[in-house]
């Protein structure tokens, strides 16, 4: 990788001897003269070409100006024109501006900002990194808002990850987690850049409170070292803009889908000073699953206050309360994935509804120290629980008969985060470093309990369920009352009742990093180093199974922009995952550690309205653990352990993973009103190694070798024509070479194909959009697997296949009306 690297930078350093003309850049941030951010404006060079537009951050830059003395312009419609008279030499020139408004323009004309719709230049500043994405070595993705309401999603696991190459997202609980993969293995979620990342939740996140979705891609050390290798996605949620942003929004559709949601943007005081945000949401769904239906309201208000020109406090909470009938969505079936229609049902009726709910409290602080230091800190309070009962199988017969049986569902979890940062930039000569710096603090304790009850609910006996089973192939319904076990939550807390089993989990971690990025040649050669240490203790239940770990993760960068709109970058970075557990020693495990080398080129196109980034790397995961099949080290166990099991369940860290696959990424617009989303990634993700020398070479469980997604969106915007308004969009996605959720087995999943397409009309203040999904009603499943019969199964029942429905072909209609 050195060697690489080392090449790399050669070259690099030799092209950039062609440009032998002293030139300089100048950068900076406009706000307005309340502190509000300033976007879409236009600063240019007077007299000359060179010029740029401030993006969302308000910040903009021009690059590769020959030096001398200029008079600076930054004007915008609705905003009092201002002038700055600089001198360039080589280097740098920071110039930020406040613009004060012009009421008079206001009153008449209503402002467009050229906000971009699909296409974004920075990441949020939740995730810390201060440089444009074309400049970052690495390869993130940011879904919109704005996509987001052309495709309808209403929540996280709605078709969101369709937006962003090689990233799927597996089935389970009736979508109400997120589980979504990338690289070839899961990735955790965070929310304004804290890690939610619990056993089973949190639960999706609401479309309501969503800004913008970022798919960090790697190991991600810049936000948290501690996680798996393929990446993280980062929920950005709606914060007060001081802009009347309000709106309400009704919408409809197939399986008794009804919702509505209000968004409240605004100023509380008339100095725009203290600010407010509330987001509302209700929505009633039924299933295609029959019987089965899930409902949920969403509370989020947010309020700011800008205590003086550099420090802003916010406050902000978030509560979800869903109601489901029952989580398990799942079918089973004897002789394939796909053979039961999507309609079955494996709870029932008769049996009382699951009950979800989180509660989230985040506060934040941000106060600059001047124009290029700044300083934040936020805290996380996170309470996730669950009650309710959950049904399943115990085996399967060749005809469909099953033994269905209810166990109980609960589960508890408390998440409490704290971050500091501090970041600037320090300039010595030509040369800027863009310095970042902070320490990041999380206590993640869970708790469950998904004890079997009273095993067998049998119903009625009936022609289709003789001697009380229930057949896959006919089901019938009607569980008698008698016949349902009743769960005790009052007798022992959750905390009592999971402490005997698995589900039982505290984590702590405390984690510094540090970061430098060296810019050079102009700001044109970009080199980052940086490193996490992170002090992470895992708590079990016995003193040999506290596992304590000290780590540290470096991260190199290189990018270099080849032209101002087309950077090359390389990457090499590391994580770690605490494991908790031993082996048959007793001896804690090591934690999994994850290596990832990334290249990369980034492409502005067309005057910066749409970009392409081409990614390839290669993830190497080692100390993951395995089934322990040593004879020798079963021996051993039973005689440091006489009272176990006859045939223990060892584990031993002799498992690795590599993953590799190229990436492809195009977003913007195309041609004026006409928007893409284009992607494609190929993954080859295969254990290279373990102590079941059969397994080697087979494919990881819910990986996808092949998926490329696309989404148009084009909006006519003509006066003089009737079709003054109207919109078209669609998409497709495809998934080929799908693995099934076991490495046991070499199991393929039926190939994906799915079209959606979708019409809406504007005028003024109203939108109307219609949309359909899975246009041809195909049978899509987003997940399977595979049990294969047991002794401790009856002697007349097979191995089954289980599996998830995607939904069906179904319509949904919204109409939004705009407080602008």
């Amino acid at each position: 990788m050195k060697k690489h690297l080392l090449v790399l930078f050669l070259v690099l350093l030799t092209g950039s001897q062609l440009f032998a003309q002293v030139t300089g850049s100048i950068r900076g941030r406009v706000t307005t003269s309340d502190g509000t951010i300033a976007e879409g404006v236009t600063v240019k060079l007077k007299g000359t070409t060179y010029g740029a537009v401030t993006d969302e951050d308000g910040s903009y830059s021009i690059r590769k100006v020959p030096a001398g003395t200029y008079t600076l312009v930054v004007s915008a419609v609705g905003l009092y024109p201002k002038e700055k008279q600089i001198t360039l030499t080589k280097g740098t020139v920071i110039s930020d501006f406040s613009l004060n408004e012009n009421k008079s323009q206001l009153d008449d004309v209503q402002i467009s900002t050229g906000r971009k719709k699909y296409k974004v230049d920075k990441v949020s500043p939740s995730l810390r990194l201060q440089s444009p994405l074309i400049e970052i070595p690495q390869n993130i993705k940011v879904v919109t808002s704005q996509l987001i309401a052309d495709q309808m999603a209403f929540d996280i696991v709605d078709g969101i990850t369709r937006n962003v190459s090689g990233t799927t997202r597996t089935g389970h609980w009736d979508a109400q987690y997120a589980n979504i993969s990338t690289r070839g293995t899961t990735i955790p979620a965070f929310r304004n850049g804290m890690n939610m990342k619990m056993p089973w939740g949190p639960l999706n996140e609401d479309a309501a409170t969503i800004d913008r979705v970022e798919f960090i891609k790697g190991p991600s050390g810049f936000m948290m070292a501690n996680g798996e290798p393929g990446g993280i996605y980062n929920i950005v949620t709606k914060k007060p803009t001081g802009e009347n942003r309000s709106s309400v929004t009704l919408s409809g559709g197939g399986y008794n889908l009804g919702r509505a949601a209000v968004d409240l943007d605004g100023k509380i005081t008339k100095d725009g000073r203290l600010l407010y945000r509330l987001n509302l949401a209700a929505q009633s769904k039924g299933s295609f699953n029959k019987y089965n239906y899930n409902d949920k309201y969403v509370i989020a208000p947010v309020i700011s206050y800008q205590i003086d020109s550099a420090t802003l406090i916010t406050a902000e909470y978030t509560h979800q309360h869903v109601e489901a009938l029952s989580l398990g969505n799942y079918s089973f079936s004897p002789n394939g994935f796909g053979e039961l229609d999507p309609s079955f049902f494996i709870g029932d009726p008769a049996l009382d509804p699951s009950k979800l709910s989180d509660h989230n409290l985040t506060l934040y602080f941000n106060h600059k120290l001047d124009n290029n230091w700044k300083i934040n800190g936020q805290i996380a309070y996170v309470n996730y629980g669950l009650k309710g009962g959950s049904t399943w199988l115990s085996s399967m017969k060749e005809n469909g008969d099953i033994v269905r049986y209810y166990n109980l569902s609960e589960e508890l979890a408390i998440n409490k985060n704290a971050q500091f940062s501090i970041m600037g930039d320090i300039k010595t000569g030509s040369i800027i470093n863009r310095f970042m710096a902070g320490v990041d603090m999380g206590n993640l304790k869970t708790w469950g309990d998904f004890t079997n009850g009273p095993q067998d609910i049998r119903t009625q006996v009936t022609k289709d369920s003789e001697n009380g089973v229930f057949n896959v192939f006919h089901p019938v319904y009607g569980i008698p009352a008698i016949n349902i076990p009743v769960f005790d939550y009052t007798t022992k807390s959750i905390q009592s009742r999971s402490g005997a089993n698995t589900y039982a989990t505290n984590l702590t971690y405390t984690g510094v990093y540090l970061q430098d990025e060296i810019r050079m040649l102009d700001e044109k050669l970009r080199v980052t180093l940086a490193g996490r240490f992170t002090h992470a203790v895992t708590v079990g239940k016995t003193l040999a199974a506290q596992v304590s770990d000290n780590v540290f993760s470096p991260r190199i960068g290189l990018s270099y922009s080849i032209m101002k709109d087309f950077s090359v970058y390389s990457l090499y970075d590391q994580s770690f995952l605490p494991v908790s557990g031993q082996d048959y020693l007793g001896r804690a495990f090591k934690p999994v550690r994850g290596n990832n080398i990334e290249l990369g080129l980034k492409k502005d196109l067309f005057d910066g309205k749409w970009s392409a980034t081409l990614a390839a790397y290669k993830i190497t995961k080692e100390n993951v653990l395995t089934a322990d099949l040593d004879q020798t080290h079963i021996d051993e166990y039973k005689k440091l352990n006489p009272n176990s099991a006859a045939n223990p369940s060892l584990q031993i860290q002799l498992g690795q993973i590599k993953s590799k696959g190229i990436e492809l990424d195009i977003a913007g617009e195309i041609v004026k009103d006409l928007n893409l989303i284009l992607n494609y990634a190929y993954t080859d993700a295969k254990v290279s190694k373990d102590a079941n020398t059969s397994i080697i070479g087979n494919p990881i469980p819910n990986s996808v070798k092949h998926i490329t997604n696309g989404w148009l969106s084009y909006r006519f915007k003509d006066e003089s024509s009737f079709l003054n308004g109207f919109g078209l969009t669609g998409g497709y996605q495809i998934q080929l070479d799908r693995n099934a959720g076991s490495n046991a087995v070499s199991l393929k999943l039926p190939s994906y194909y799915r079209f959606d397409a979708g019409v809406s009309y504007e005028k003024g203040k109203v939108r109307l959009a219609a949309l359909v999904n899975n246009l041809l009603d195909r049978k899509l499943l987003t997940q399977g697997s595979y049990t294969a019969k047991t002794a401790s199964m009856p002697a007349n029942s097979v191995g089954y296949y289980t599996y998830i429905y995607e939904v069906p072909r179904n319509a949904r209609v919204t109409l939004t009306y705009m407080f602008k």
